[in-house]
């Protein structure tokens, strides 16, 4: 018996934010708890160990500027010096990457095949790595037939990326950031220190989130899906393996 396939190469190329070799994966199931069985995407350096990219600085291609990158650093081993990102880059970025190396993912050629993986789903741009890296068709197919999605991007600013603020939320890093995505527009998901710091009239705590009871789970929800979703904006407390170093801007 063929063994199923857990995910697709949907894209493989040059990265829209520097033109180095970036590879976009997408897993068919997911046992996360907060975002539930969405159709999770992983943007990747093709060539590099995500740990090495991360340590290096090398991950600017498929994060671009974003601030909790951390600070590139000589060591051997580990990570950025100061990394705040939430997302363990020893769990699912390498899973997906050593897979990848393994050859275990097919390569979804052309629209109609990209579109069946997203088809009656709710997809998750960017699990890891920012949306903006990749050309837009590739997640114009993954969403042409999917049920919503969500996506975050450090990109708004960036005229080498892909960003569309009717498809991302802008990940706003202070109350000012915030503000002006808002006088232009878009909507934003904003990391916060506490449920005080939320901006009343503007912005609504995660309602997947420990603060807000977790009272439903990203895929039911799908709140986060940009300006097309005519919604309030979005802030979560600090999270994960960088709350601990994270300190929001004003």
């Amino acid at each position: 018996m063929i063994k199923k396939p857990t995910g697709f190469i949907i894209y493989r190329g040059p990265s829209a934010l520097d033109g180095k070799p970036i590879v976009a994966i997408a897993i068919s199931r997911s046992k996360n708890s907060k975002t539930a069985n969405m159709v999770q995407t992983y943007i990747l350096r093709a060539d590099i160990d995500p740990r090495l990219a991360n340590r290096t600085g090398q991950d600017a291609s498929i994060c671009g500027a974003c601030p909790h990158r951390g600070s590139p650093n000589n060591y051997v081993h580990g990570l950025a010096t100061n990394r705040t990102c939430y997302v363990r880059i020893d769990q699912g970025p390498l899973i997906v990457y050593k897979s990848m190396l393994r050859g275990i993912y097919p390569i979804a050629t052309g629209h109609k095949a990209i579109a069946a993986i997203g088809a009656g789903r709710m997809v998750r741009i960017g699990t890891y790595g920012d949306g903006a890296a990749v050309p837009s068709y590739v997640w114009d197919s993954l969403l042409s037939q999917a049920a919503g999605h969500t996506a975050y991007s450090h990109q708004s600013g960036m005229v080498q990326s892909t960003y569309d603020a009717a498809r991302y939320m802008v990940s706003a890093d202070s109350e000012k950031a915030a503000r002006a995505a808002w006088a232009d527009g878009a909507r934003t998901f904003r990391v916060i220190r506490g449920v005080s710091d939320v901006v009343k009239g503007s912005e609504i705590l995660c309602p997947a989130s420990a603060e807000a009871g977790h009272r439903t789970t990203c895929d039911k929800c799908g709140l986060c899906g940009g300006a097309s979703v005519k919604a309030k904006s979005i802030a979560i407390v600090a999270h994960g393996s960088g709350a601990n170093m994270f300190k929001a801007g004003r």
